[in-house]
């Protein structure tokens, strides 16, 4: 488990954090990865919302530095090797998923 690493702070005092490979907004997961706002399917409402922002994990939106940020974090979050064996499991799980969304499975 790694230590959450903090990418800003809301308006209203809640943390954006990466916590263990997620994406978190006060603690709670959002996303375990980013999208360029140009992919998103709703971004021109973040863009009149928030100018500027060219990322967005789940409901957060990210200016340039910070998606630069919160990558990096993703990044170190996933280089971190669980040997154990649920932790092997576990990349095993998201491997076979990853390999079945490429060929088509929803």
């Amino acid at each position: 488990m790694s230590e959450p690493f903090l990418i800003r702070t809301t308006q209203d005092g809640r943390k954006v954090e990466v916590i263990d490979g997620w994406i978190c907004l006060a603690g709670a997961r959002e996303a375990d990865s980013l999208i360029p706002l140009e992919e998103h399917p709703n971004r021109q409402a973040i863009s009149q919302a928030v100018p500027g922002a060219t990322h967005a994990a789940g409901r957060l939106p990210f200016t340039h530095e910070e998606a630069a940020i919160a990558q990096s974090a993703l990044s170190a979050a996933k280089r971190i090797f669980d040997a154990s064996p649920s932790g092997i499991t576990q990349r095993l799980r998201h491997a076979v998923w990853a390999k079945a969304a490429a060929e088509g499975v929803e």
